[in-house]
């Protein structure tokens, strides 16, 4: 096997395996860390360990007024509200659930291109709404969650983050952005965590629980930071260049099944019957919108995962 083609087995692996893990971390770490406060410091240290990478790899970082704007509202509508709002919600909703609700976005991104551009879907996308929304009703209708505390309130903001991440998927591809990618994400995480950390003060969030993280957490943070926000990010952008995005869009069914199983496994976490058919049709509906034929003119950037 040449070299190229381990690459592309370890970048799938990483935007497989690595991006499904984050639901799992972010669920732990959530539980000492506030959650804007988490999201702070995360895309805070990875976003300048991005910018440094693009300055040994002699890319410049300057950039246009215009799109220092363009990045400041692509950061908060995929870090910012999509990141530090869907971590929080993860106080209320099992990380491997949350997965199955975060991988409706493609229906979400057809619904506004629709909206905004007016295009038209095609056959394979309809089926695929039509089962993306028959999945979505099976998966939150049941009544285990009508009785659980707060379930109900954090599966409308993580639907509510899902909306943010598509809109930031739409505004991107059209957006004036730095061409080098370690530049666009370098400052999108360095702006976005000032951001965090400004709204983690007007929301009186504890500063001193990061002196008191457990080892626990201190792991969660280094993977979340180093393997999630930087080597996933990187895989995902060299398979874009080397595979066709359709084949790179499998991460959004993939990532859903590594969160609930290790979501089960780690943390004890409980699916119905129910859940599972449910996840079944949902997954399905995605398949069918990802695989449509639009996705290999339109490169509309996925989510900023977890």
């Amino acid at each position: 096997m040449n070299k190229s083609k381990l690459l592309i087995i370890a970048s799938f692996f990483s935007i497989y395996v690595i991006w499904g893990s984050t639901y799992l971390l972010n669920k732990i770490a959530v539980a000492e860390i506030p959650p804007l406060l988490l999201a702070a410091i995360r895309f805070g240290v990875a976003g300048i360990l991005i910018l440094i990478i693009a300055l040994l790899l002699k890319k410049s970082l300057k950039v246009s007024k215009r799109q220092l704007l363009n990045l400041t509202i692509a950061g908060f509508l995929f870090l910012v509200y999509g990141n530090g709002v869907f971590v929080w919600a993860l106080k209320y909703v099992d990380s491997g659930f949350a997965a199955l609700l975060a991988s409706t976005q493609p229906l979400f991104v057809l619904f506004l291109l629709r909206l905004i551009d007016g295009k038209k879907m095609q056959r394979k996308s309809i089926i695929g709404v039509c089962l993306g929304v028959f999945g979505m009703y099976l998966l939150v209708s049941q009544k285990e969650i009508a009785t659980s505390e707060g379930m109900v309130l954090g599966i409308f903001m993580i639907l509510s983050c899902v909306l943010s991440w598509s809109y930031g998927s739409v505004f991107v591809s059209k957006a004036d952005l730095p061409k080098n990618f370690f530049v666009s994400t370098g400052y999108q995480m360095t702006i976005a965590s000032v951001l965090q950390l400004f709204c983690s003060q007007i929301f009186n969030e504890d500063i001193s629980t990061v002196e008191n993280m457990s080892y626990k957490v201190q792991v969660s943070m280094v993977i979340l930071i180093i393997f999630g926000s930087i080597v996933a990010f990187t895989a995902f952008n060299y398979l874009l260049k080397v595979i066709s995005p359709e084949k790179v869009a499998t991460s959004a069914y993939v990532n859903p099944v590594i969160a609930l199983f290790l979501g089960w496994y780690f943390l004890d976490e409980k699916f119905t019957s129910q859940s599972i058919i449910a996840s079944v049709i949902l997954l399905t509906g995605v398949y069918f919108i990802t695989s449509r034929k639009r996705v290999a003119k339109n490169k509309i950037r996925p989510s900023q995962k977890t």
